[in-house]
């Protein structure tokens, strides 16, 4: 009996069919599905592996942790990165090995140059007092823009905005944007190169009139030491990105930290002009109307000595960048270390220039012109050969940063429309073509050094305002909170103040004249 029991249990209705014993198992879990991923919590310990797996596992892991090491650098750029395809064809953003060195020779020597050497003039206007304000006021703001630039240059969403009109077209819309800032980009890039050259010229003629008094049976004209500074600046522009012109601008940043420094100290150590005056000017006696416009042009001169702005983004956009390490991080260091230098070159050269000077600084040359016409004859001529040098050199190496936005801009024209890279010919052609053209201009328009003011003018809105109001509108700071007011309050004064001194410079030129020669060089 208890086997035919035992029988039936196992015994369904139909006869042919026999059930086998269930297997008892413990509940199905989630992370048991092949459709889920394997849980956290289940340790490696509790998962047999079959032998072909330890077999194969010595061979795997290699290739595991490279797969793993790949996904996680491309995770990382990916996820703030976006990156214009364009950008690694034009010589801007072609290579993005930067650092914060490279970043500080950049800013050192597009940021100190021959305009310091007006500065100066700027306190024959504003007298001692305010020149000293003035100045520090605006090199501080300045230095505050520099740092909301250099926060802009990376979106929330990964865009990377690498140059300055860029920036300002997703700042106020593609038309305003161009509108806004391309001229005064263009301007500032291709007139401080086209300065550059009648500077370095210029300054080439004086260095051979030094080593050689007699100038030779057949001394060059003014003209063909433009001609020959252009040649050899087109030359050393053939190199092809802004990464590698690096050890160029450190070669700017040392003569102009050199020329600078002993300028100041030759002028400081030296016995005042006997008739040295530090009353106004007699330009500023004539009028009440001439007083304020030499004024506002005294501040556009101390503007245009901060012109570097509408190169920070471009330095910028060389840097790699990282969700570990963004590139704001090294380019802030390097500013901050490239603008220390910057402070004690400007504010010595100024202060001591006005003190050894007063308002006998000449106009057309500013500090070196002074340093030959008041001590050229009690200075070691081997001093002031070395001078004249240094401002050669620094001129040839700050063509080349302040000429590869207008060599970037050109070559975009190109690749918008072909899609494919700039042939090596076209490049070259495009930087000896615009090599060419500054130099007529420079040669044309000899008299453009005497606009400083009205450059600066110009240039106040790229340095001083237009960061502001770009960051008010990207950033959207709360309303009425300190950053709505201070960005907001700073960009419209800076427009304010533009405008102001445009129209001062411009006035200046009508009441006080300007000595005007079209193809004249002197």
């Amino acid at each position: 009996m208890v086997t035919m029991a035992a029988s039936q249990e196992f015994t369904t209705t139909s006869p042919s069919v026999t059930t086998r014993p269930s297997i008892t198992t413990n509940p199905l879990q989630p992370y048991d599905s092949p459709s889920l991923p394997q849980s956290p919590m289940l340790t490696s310990e509790s998962v047999p592996k079959s032998p072909l797996m330890r077999v194969m596992t010595p061979i795997a892991s290699p290739m595991r942790k490279a797969l793993a090491t790949m996904h996680g650098y491309l995770e990382e750029v990916g996820h703030i990165t976006k990156l214009d395809p364009h950008d690694a064809w034009l010589p801007i953003t072609e290579s993005r090995n930067g650092n914060a060195y490279y970043a500080a020779f950049h800013s050192l020597s597009s940021g100190i140059g021959f305009q310091a050497l007006v500065l100066p003039l700027a306190f024959v206007s504003l007298g001692w007092v305010w020149g000293v304000v003035c100045l520090s006021l605006i090199f501080v703001w300045q230095l505050y823009t520099l740092w909301l630039l250099i926060q802009l240059h990376e979106s929330e969403d990964g865009t990377r905005y690498s140059r300055y009109l860029r920036l300002s077209m997703a700042a106020f819309g593609k038309n305003t944007g161009k509108l806004l800032a391309l001229f005064p980009i263009m301007y500032l890039s291709g007139g401080t190169c086209v300065t550059l050259i009648m500077v370095g010229g210029g300054t080439m003629k004086i260095f051979f009139e030094i080593t050689r008094p007699g100038g030779g049976n057949h001394p060059l004209t003014t003209v063909e030491w433009y001609l020959v500074f252009t040649c050899a600046a087109i030359t050393l522009a053939q190199l092809p990105n802004l990464n590698s012109i690096a050890g160029v601008s450190l070669v700017g940043a040392i003569t102009a930290i050199s020329y600078c420094t002993i300028i100041w100290i030759t002028s400081v150590s030296k016995a005042k002009p006997m008739d040295i005056n530090y009353g106004p000017s007699s330009i500023m006696l004539r009028s009440q109307e001439a007083k304020i416009c030499s004024i506002l042009n005294a501040i556009g001169i101390i503007a245009f000595a901060f012109r570097g702005h509408n190169l920070v983004l471009e330095i910028q956009g060389t840097m790699s960048t990282s969700k570990k390490q963004q590139s704001c991080i090294p380019m802030w260091q390097g500013v901050q270390f490239a603008y220390t230098i910057i402070g004690l070159c400007i504010f010595p050269l100024a202060i001591g220039g006005y003190w050894a000077y007063g308002n006998l600084i000449p106009a057309n040359g500013g500090m070196l012109s002074a340093l030959k016409e008041y001590h050229g004859h009690n200075m070691p001529k081997f001093l002031l050969g070395i001078t004249s040098l240094l401002v050669v050199i620094n001129s040839l190496s700050s063509f080349q940063i302040y000429a590869m936005p207008v060599f970037d801009n050109l070559e975009f024209r190109y690749i918008s429309t072909m899609n494919k890279p700039c042939p090596r010919w076209l490049r070259t052609a495009i930087r000896v073509l615009f090599g060419c053209l500054a130099f007529f201009i420079s040669v044309a328009l000899p008299f453009l050094p005497s606009l400083a003011g009205l450059m600066g003018g110009i240039a106040i809105p790229v340095t001083l305002a237009y960061p502001c109001l770009m960051w008010a509108v990207i950033k959207k700071p709360h309303r009425f909170s300190m950053m709505w007011y201070l960005n907001w309050g700073l960009g419209c004064f800076g427009i304010f103040l533009s405008a102001l001194l445009v129209t001062g410079a411009i006035w200046s030129i009508v009441i006080m004249g300007i000595e005007v020669h079209f193809f004249k060089p002197q």
